[in-house]
């Protein structure tokens, strides 16, 4: 399509394909959100939004020793000068920043009701105050003194810093999180001591080993300690990638009672978790009966986490009941590891461990050359005017009289000393009291020490090694300010052993009741307490009769059979209680509508089942092989055209029984059907007319047994007239034999 080019009032008007369109905005809107909104940089580890936050408290003078202010205030700054958004999204990064729970090392100390470990929201920005906290003002640290670069605000009225000087190791120190378009950040809080050991010796060390680097940084130190139970090898593993996960579980400890008894005391809950949902979800467990062993759950935590969990019995073993609660509730959790940050040159990358050390490492190197530089421009320019207070002195009188009697002054002195403009403008400008003698030796000893400091500052910028030598100092600086002899800098998450393996019993996870399964004919199904061995007074819908009745447990699985050659499972705890008529099963399996229910059993994984069509063909399955992972169940009888599914039975014993709806019956050996996990099978029994009525399998020691009705059964020893091979056509049965050709 050729583009054409009208004048509008407003600019111009082009046609472009809709397709280029789209592509080229959403190109910008995806950059935008990568790069200015949900990654963090590398090396100060902010994100805009925080980074403009700390910027704009300093402008407002917050710091460490000052008085708060309204966080509406900063908000409001925020948004005026640096960051036009909403001021909700803008509060909440304020929040998240004073939250001692959700930061390592906060960057704002809060006023006021910043949220808790509940979940429970802040109160709303006017009422609630902040300030700065030391590890922000060693983020801003230096950032008058030209040592990074600085960008126009969006509106062009101001200027803002590209990053912070950052003499702090915030990224892995306090991690971040993030989702950006098609891309993702998770890093967790890091220990700052260790951190500062790691970038100590890789400065010594430039190519470490991540074996050596995660002697230094064992694991992630979260907020809210718990315990690390992390493979080392899994560690090493993620740290060497950039991505992985690390196990963390809640710091627990039993507390005996008078009476023999315990309870289990949580102190300590992993990073991000709820308290309140986590006591919530635990509590709804324990009412699905999913937590056998469990008898109570309450919470008794003040300023500190203390949960306490009741054993149903002191019997139960504590650690067998924590690794149940560990695999069913967020008591154990994983914090994702992806390092996908913006590197110095703002492109997103993933970083292992080394190299987002030295990435930060590389900046205060940069940070540490501007601004000795800026220094020595300093020092440069107060020389000069210094040199120029010099000459002034030795030809006091001299001065004096150009001043009084020269209508040029300026250039005279200019000509007379050889003065540059800075020089001769500085002694125009001194006082009359800057003219005593006292006042000359203290320029002669400022000149002295700023000369021996430059000279200093020129040594260290042509000595690489000195100045890393500085930046070790620096981050040795950085330890005994935040590390682990001071109040916030000890280390909280312990670093546990992996787990061992413990056998937990499935009492343990599900609670183990006798029920009995009632399915009618209409497909209604319910499970009643107990097992039941007459089911005749059970009440069905008007219309309706019992067909299946199963003793089970609530921790078995049920498999159904249907007239499709399908397979569904269910587990004994989902079915629905005994009061009333039950629910239909349709509802919770994926079972059409013009399909039947031709078999229902506990599931035996060590058992096998027989499995025919009504055209006379079957085969032996596994029980294992047929349980459904979904709802639409499993196909494992494939049906010739015009052919429903009809039999399903438990391939117990020696033989084979099958009759017809020709009233033929056949006996044969069980080993002459194969054993199948899928298919049409091989002919059970030959028909001229009809099919396939009914199946069974017996011991022909025993005999075979039918029903023959009012809960009677009859049993036949003497089988010699109905034996034959598979694929037989058979012959009548005995007399007596149910005119329903079942064998019930």
């Amino acid at each position: 399509m050729s583009q054409s080019v009208v004048p509008a009032a407003g600019g111009e008007i082009r046609d472009v394909r809709l397709t280029e369109a789209l592509s080229d905005r959403y190109l910008s809107y995806a950059l935008s959100t990568i790069m200015a909104r949900s990654l963090p940089d590398v090396r100060d580890g902010l994100k805009p939004v925080h980074r403009r936050l700390v910027y704009a408290m300093r402008q407002l003078k917050l710091d460490p020793n000052s008085g708060f202010k309204k966080s509406a205030r900063v908000v409001g700054d925020v948004i005026g000068k640096f960051h036009p958004h909403g001021d909700q999204s803008i509060y909440d990064a304020l929040v998240r920043l004073a939250q001692e729970f959700a930061l390592r090392y906060p960057l704002i100390d809060g006023q006021g009701n910043f949220g808790n470990i509940d979940g429970d929201n802040a109160a709303a920005m006017r009422y609630t105050e902040a300030r700065m906290t030391a590890v922000a003002t060693a983020l801003l640290e230096g950032i008058d003194e030209d040592t990074v670069d600085f960008r126009p605000t969006y509106d062009g009225e101001a200027e803002e810093p590209v990053v912070l000087p950052a003499n702090f190791p915030n990224l892995l120190a306090n991690g971040s999180q993030g989702i950006a378009v098609g891309m993702a950040t998770s890093i967790p809080p890091h220990n700052v001591g260790e951190i500062c050991d790691a970038l100590i010796y890789l400065i010594k060390t430039p190519n470490a080993g991540f074996e050596k680097l995660v002697d230094f940084i064992p694991g992630p130190d979260f907020p809210t300690g718990g315990v690390l139970v992390e493979g080392r090898q899994s560690i090493l593993q993620a740290y060497s990638t950039g991505r992985g996960s690390f196990r963390v579980r809640a710091r627990w400890e039993q507390e005996n009672l008078k009476g023999g008894g315990y309870q289990i005391v949580v102190t300590e809950i992993p990073f991000q978790v709820a308290k309140s949902r986590l006591v919530e979800k635990i509590a709804e467990l324990l009412t699905a009966r999913k937590l056998a062993m469990l008898g109570d759950v309450r919470d008794e935590s003040t300023d500190e986490v203390r949960l306490i969990l009741e054993p149903k019995s002191r019997n139960v073993d504590p650690t067998v009941l924590m690794e149940s609660l560990f695999r069913q509730t967020d008591l154990e959790t994983r914090a994702g590891l992806n390092m996908n940050v913006l590197d110095a040159d703002n492109t997103p990358r993933v970083m292992n461990l080394r190299e987002v050390l030295q990435a930060f490492l590389d900046h205060r190197l940069v940070v540490l050359e501007r601004r000795t530089k800026h220094r020595l421009e300093k020092i440069a320019r107060r020389l000069e005017v210094l040199e120029g207070y010099l000459i002034a002195y030795l030809n006091l009188d001299e001065v004096i009289r150009i001043i009084r009697e020269e209508d040029e002054p300026k250039a005279v002195m200019m000509a007379r000393w050889d003065l540059t403009d800075a020089q001769a403008e500085a002694i125009l400008n001194m006082r009359l009291r800057s003219l005593r003698k006292l006042e000359e030796i203290t320029i002669r000893k400022e000149h002295d020490e700023l000369s021996a400091e430059q000279a200093d500052l020129r040594d260290l910028m042509a000595d690489e090694s000195r100045r890393w030598s500085e930046i070790s100092g620096q981050v040795q600086g950085i330890k005994k300010a935040f590390g682990p002899k001071t109040e916030i800098g000890a280390r909280r998450t312990e670093i546990g052993a992996p787990p061992s393996d413990v056998v937990i019993p499935m009492e343990a996870v599900v609670e183990r009741e006798p029920i009995t399964v009632l399915c009618s004919s209409k497909g209604w199904i319910r499970a009643m307490k107990g097992h039941i061995e007459d089911v005749s007074d059970a009440k069905h819908k008007e219309g309706d009769r019992g067909r299946f009745a199963v003793h089970a447990q609530t921790t078995d699985k049920l498999l159904i059979f249907a007239t499709n050659g399908r397979f569904y499972t269910i587990g004994g705890d989902k079915l629905p209680g005994g009061r009333g008529f039950g629910e239909p099963l349709r509802l919770m399996i994926d079972l059409p509508n013009d399909q039947d229910i031709v078999g229902l059993f506990v599931h035996d994984p060590e058992r096998k089942l027989i499995v025919a069509s009504a055209d006379g063909r079957g085969f032996q399955v596994a029980e294992k092989d047929v349980v459904a992972q979904t709802k639409a169940g499993k196909q494992v009888l494939n049906l010739s055209p015009g052919v429903e599914a009809a039999i399903c039975a438990a391939a117990e014993g020696d033989m084979v029984a099958a009759i017809g709806e020709n009233r033929k019956l056949l006996v044969f050996p069980l080993d002459q059907v194969p054993e199948m996990s899928r298919g049409r099978g091989v002919i059970l029994q030959r028909y001229k007319d009809g099919g396939l009525a009914d199946v069974k399998t017996f011991s022909m020691a025993e005999g075979l047994t039918w029903s023959i009705g009012s809960g009677r059964k009859r049993t036949e020893t003497n089988l010699e007239a109905w034996l034959g091979n598979r694929a037989g056509s058979g012959r009548l049965p005995p007399n007596g034999f149910p005119r329903s050709n079942k064998f019930g």
